[in-house]
């Protein structure tokens, strides 16, 4: 599903506003969204989302791991 009007739709499909703070914040002049808003929209978009939910977690390897 991709959505890229800045809105977040109800479960009847209505589009509601996003919300600043619970669905994004804004740092330096740009948009943050937060993972609760990413998770709510299904997918990753691919672009590298500071708080995205879909992409795996980087594990720092130590040299006993390794």
């Amino acid at each position: 599903m991709s959505n890229t009007d800045n809105t977040q739709h109800t479960h009847s499909g209505t589009p509601r506003p996003l919300v600043e703070g619970e669905d994004y914040y804004i740092e330096r002049g740009y948009w943050v969204f937060t993972e609760s808003f990413l998770h709510k929209r299904g997918t990753c978009c691919g672009s590298g989302c500071r708080h995205c939910p879909y992409r795996r977690k980087k594990r720092n390897i130590t040299k006993s791991e390794g």
